[in-house]
This record gives structure tokens, C-alpha cells and sequence, in this order.
């Protein structure tokens, strides 16, 4: 409690308005009170100033109960892998197969798509999926950033995927005693391949330009050509890849 009585909030405290999750978040860059619905996470996120405020900007999002819940009733449901017979992988197609057995990848030939082969319960049909998908990710994620990078003659910076929220890549430039390190969220393999080229060709003129200004921009378009449709695509459909599997 605060004073006279009166409940404190923090940044990062959860609570439920409506039935609606709401997440309480300060930022020093904000001006005023608002609130986002992160697609991702399913929950409305209400930012405010300084956390002087987050009694008030709760009480804004009490305010627009009606407006929370009709966003979070438009979200997509999640997919479950479980229902699915097919997958696009990179842009081509790949059938999902059940059998006794660890999960397998079966590369595609010149007549047959490629087939991942899956254990028959749902939990490890599952695991399985995401961990072939993974390994796929790390393997033509890691050739384009040997493309680029060697395209801008930089060393082969090191390369992880992860699973981020809101970026699909990341990067590290080189430092003193420190090697370069680019991170992609390794659902850019349910992307188009051209999104996830674009993307590689993105991190790696960070390994030169540190920013997002005129050079950079100029950089990104030498190495892959026009990036406005890739960046419309992931802010059109990104959300999307977000939902696979949960």
C-alpha cells in the first residue's frame, strides 16, 4: 500500500481489469499514459511516464475496458503443431510425417517436397518440429551471414538463434578482444526466404553501421536490393510467426 491507504503499482506488475491481462510498464520516454495490446504475449500493456503514475494509468485502462477486449477478441488463436500435415519452411513446402523414433529431416529431391519425420505423440511431435525447424534456421541463417559478411569483407561474426519477442535479429559489431555476434529468432524460417534474406543482409551492415541512419540504409540496399516490401511483410504477417506452435 501507498500512502492514505492507496495501492502502489511497479513496472513489470501484472493484474487482471475485466478479464483482460494488463501489464503495468514505465518509460521515461513516454509523455503521457497509453496503451498496446502485444499480440504475442496476449495481454494489454499500459505505459506511463514515471511510476507516479501507474495508479492513474490503471485507471485508464479501467476506463477503456470495452476497447481491451474487443482488441484481444481479434487476436489470432494459436496453432497447434499437432494439427498440422504440412509446414513451409524457407518458403518451400515440407510434409510432416508421423512415426516411431526421433524427429528427422529428409531433404527434398528433384520429384519429392521435403518431409520431416515425427514422433506420433503430441508432445513430442511437438519438441520435434520446433527443434528440426531450429537446426534448419541455423543452417541457412548461418550461410547468408557468410554471404554478407563476406560480401562487406568482415570476419564470419558468430551466430545463435533464439526465440526474441520483438526483434528478428540482432546485432553485436566487433569490439576490442570481442568477436561480432548476430542473433536471429529462428521463426524466420516459417518466413518467405526472401524476408529472411533480407534480414541477414539487415544485421550484417550493422557489422559497419551501428544505427539506423542514411549510410546504413544506403548499405542494406547495396547488399539485397529494395527492403520495403521484406519490412511490410513482417509487420503485416511477423505477428503470425508468433503464434506457430503455442
Amino acid at each position: 500500500m501507498g500512502l492514505f491507504g492507496k495501492p502502489s503499482y511497479a513496472d513489470g506488475d501484472t493484474l487482471e481489469v475485466a478479464g483482460a491481462p494488463v501489464r503495468l510498464k514505465v518509460s521515461r520516454r513516454a509523455t503521457r499514459v497509453s496503451l498496446r495490446v502485444d499480440r504475442i504475449r496476449r495481454e494489454v500493456i499500459v505505459t506511463a511516464p514515471s511510476a507516479k503514475k501507474l495508479s492513474a494509468a490503471l485507471d485508464f485502462a479501467r476506463a477503456r475496458a470495452g476497447w481491451m477486449a474487443d482488441r484481444l477478441a481479434e487476436l489470432k488463436p494459436g496453432e497447434p503443431l499437432s494439427a498440422k500435415s504440412e509446414l513451409v519452411v524457407f518458403g518451400e513446402r515440407v510434409i510432416l510425417e508421423r512415426a516411431a523414433g526421433r524427429g528427422k529431416w529428409i531433404g527434398a529431391t528433384a520429384s519429392e517436397p521435403a518431409r520431416m519425420v515425427l514422433p506420433a505423440d503430441d508432445l513430442g511431435f511437438s519438441l520435434a518440429t520446433v527443434r528440426l525447424i531450429k537446426r534448419q534456421a541455423a543452417e541457412r541463417l548461418t550461410a547468408l551471414t557468410a554471404h554478407y559478411s563476406e560480401l562487406l569483407r568482415q570476419p564470419m561474426p558468430r551466430v545463435a538463434i533464439i526465440d526474441p519477442k520483438s526483434r528478428w535479429g540482432s546485432c553485436t559489431p566487433a569490439g576490442p578482444g570481442r568477436t561480432a555476434a548476430i542473433r536471429y529468432s529462428w521463426r524466420l524460417a516459417l518466413a518467405p526466404f526472401a524476408v529472411a534474406d533480407y534480414v541477414a543482409a539487415h544485421e550484417c551492415a550493422h557489422l559497419i553501421e551501428a544505427n539506423h541512419g542514411p549510410r546504413f540504409w544506403a548499405l542494406v540496399h547495396d547488399l539485397n536490393g529494395d527492403h520495403g516490401p521484406h519490412r511490410d511483410w513482417l509487420k503485416r504477417e511477423g505477428s503470425a510467426l508468433h503464434l506457430f506452435g503455442r
